[in-house]
């Protein structure tokens, strides 16, 4: 038996509002989407640099110049001897004064060193002297050309 036709002219407006709804809650999503792109981008337009207006996620290149990381291992490198990455992190935000307790701004920065020494030392700048647990001890190289070593098999 076949259904009435008010039956029929229900379901078929209940499936069109119910696509009009999906249509909309994409739309509401994709704005709250593009709201949330707005406040971190305001978020980073009113930073002042300090310390305490940065949020947890911080580009670094708001803190910290163009080889301005370098400066900062080279002279510890230079005036403490071999260091490894954390503790020339902590030295780079101490100069910076920021935050020395937040664990994730230093790892931030100790990735930041590490790139930083990797590309002097491929201009034989520095040197990494001791690789345990994955720890790479620096030094500033001594003397002039540094044959590139052969890996161990």
């Amino acid at each position: 038996m076949a259904d009435p036709i008010a039956v029929l002219a229900l379901r078929k407006k209940r499936d069109e509002i119910s696509g009009v709804i999906a249509h909309y809650e994409r739309l509401l999503r994709e704005a709250q989407h593009d709201l949330a792109h707005i406040n971190s981008s305001l978020r980073l337009f009113e930073a002042t640099g300090e310390a305490a207006d940065l949020p947890p996620y911080v580009d670094l290149n708001r803190v910290l110049k163009r080889g301005e990381t370098t400066k900062i291992c080279m002279d510890a490198l230079t005036a403490e001897g071999p260091l490894d990455a954390r503790q020339l992190a902590l030295r780079v935000i101490r100069a910076k004064g920021l935050s020395e307790s937040d664990k994730v701004l230093a790892q931030t920065v100790a990735l930041r060193v590490v790139q930083t020494l990797r590309m002097r030392a491929r201009r034989n700048k520095v040197d990494c002297i001791t690789n345990t647990k994955g720890v790479c001890v620096w030094r500033v190289y001594e003397g002039g050309w540094k044959p590139k070593e052969l890996p161990l098999e």
